[in-house]
């Protein structure tokens, strides 16, 4: 199967450089490229891309906007987006990840990072820059987290449903879960749809932001 993939950023040379490292995949192909926020929301509805990559800012509307546009809670048919920027900033990657992004890449992760990331989104997936990760652990266990009495409240998830939510929360596979807990892949897919309908999150990464707002993962070294 090909991905199809969209590219939204202001700069030419940025979506030209983007376009040479997809496009050397033999399973990934650019359909579009858009200058701007509400050409990318246009040309995102139009196309219907597998994954859209959308830099945070550019004219008219920013790469949250987009997200929440494209990915939200109002998006009726939902597309999945990754934010790739150069700018490392808290507020932006809290507003994409809130706002339904499937990653966020750093520009500076490397091309190797930003396959696996289109990859991982096309497959329901999720990844986030390990440095990003690790701040938002960090961060949000010290300073965002809820009281541990009302964090651990969970709605009625298993230990083995909690411990694939560490796994999302860490950045793992499916595969690297199905790895770490001896189970099925099938099985890792039943634990995240029903952890998904009991939290109700739409995807691994609201799964992701979940377990780090309520401590779930406040045990790893990680």
């Amino acid at each position: 199967m090909t991905i199809k993939v969209l590219l939204a950023d202001d700069q030419a040379m940025i979506r030209r450089g983007l376009r040479l490292i997809l496009e050397d995949q033999p399973d990934i192909a650019v359909i579009g490229e858009a200058a701007d926020g509400a050409e990318a929301i246009e040309m995102a509805r139009r196309l219907r891309p597998d994954v859209c990559l959308v830099d945070i800012r550019m004219p008219k509307l920013d790469g949250i906007e987009v997200t929440r546009a494209l990915a939200g809670p109002g998006a009726t048919d939902p597309i999945r987006v990754i934010v790739v920027t150069t700018f490392d900033l808290d507020e932006y990657v809290y507003g994409a990840l809130r706002g339904g992004a499937a990653g966020f890449i750093l520009k500076d992760a490397g091309p190797a990072l930003l396959i696996e990331a289109v990859r991982a989104a096309c497959n329901g997936e999720a990844l986030v820059s390990p440095s990003v990760t690790l701040r938002l652990l960090k961060h949000l266990k010290e300073t965002r987290a809820v009281p541990r009495g009302r964090a651990r409240q969970s709605p009625q998830l298993s230990g083995r449903a909690l411990e694939v939510v560490q796994a999302i929360a860490r950045g793992r596979t499916n595969q690297e879960i199905a790895a770490e807990l001896f189970i099925s892949l099938s099985t890792v897919k039943s634990h995240l749809s029903g952890i998904q309908t009991k939290l109700g999150l739409r995807n691994r990464t609201e799964i992701a932001v979940w377990a780090w707002e309520n401590r779930i993962v406040e045990s790893t070294s990680e």
